[in-house]
């Protein structure tokens, strides 16, 4: 995976990812932007990618638009009683934004990743939590189904099928494989990067 002219560990995308999908909830249109312009600088390709999550999410960006800007309290637009706020469409629009900045920063992590970082980062960032008792492989390998699922064209009505069949009539991969990459000094500066970033998102 490439961050600019230099190539992270999947797991640090990963988390590179987290912190701006957090750090978008925190900042107003200023941030928002910022963090548009560096998810489009990093990867130029994913705007294709984020188009495409933008059209399938039409219709929850317009219904998430619309619950909040008549929900919020305040002065009706045009003093018109079926019309939202001034305070609702100010909110809505920010968490509208908001929504399409984290759509944004899937795109780029789909696009500088792609299924077998995503699941080499996954796996990454699991391991440890092994010595605890935790189930990493079967978390990795289902993620790895579902990506396998999202990226082939289904039919319509494929999931009802999938659902009366049961599980154990499910087809899948019967091994899994994925690239072990070493963690290098200039991903532990990312992830501090990050870490500074959101403290001082926080903080102001």
């Amino acid at each position: 995976m490439h961050l600019g002219s230099l190539s992270l560990h999947p797991s640090c995308a990963l988390i590179v990812w987290l912190a701006a999908v957090v750090g978008a909830q925190f900042v107003g249109y200023a941030g928002l932007a910022l963090l548009a312009v560096a998810a489009l600088a990093l990867a130029p390709r994913s705007a294709y990618r984020w188009l495409g999550y933008v059209r399938r999410a039409r219709w929850l960006l317009l219904t998430l638009w619309l619950i909040l800007a008549y929900n919020a309290p305040g002065e009706a637009w045009l003093d018109k009683p079926w019309a939202p706020t001034y305070e609702g469409m100010a909110e809505a629009g920010l968490q509208a934004v908001r929504l399409l900045v984290m759509l944004l920063w899937l795109a780029w992590l789909f696009t500088v990743q792609g299924r077998d970082g995503m699941v080499s980062g996954l796996w990454g960032l699991l391991r440890p939590w092994g010595r605890f008792g935790g189930k990493a492989e079967r978390l990795v390998v289902r993620l790895s189904l579902v990506l396998d699922n999202l990226q082939a064209p289904q039919e319509k009505g494929a999931w009802r099928r999938m659902l009366l069949a049961g599980a154990h009539h499910a087809e899948g991969p019967s091994s899994l494989g994925f690239l072990v990459v070493p963690w290098a000094p200039r991903d532990s500066l990312a992830v501090l990067g990050c870490i500074a970033g959101l403290v001082g998102v926080w903080m102001w």
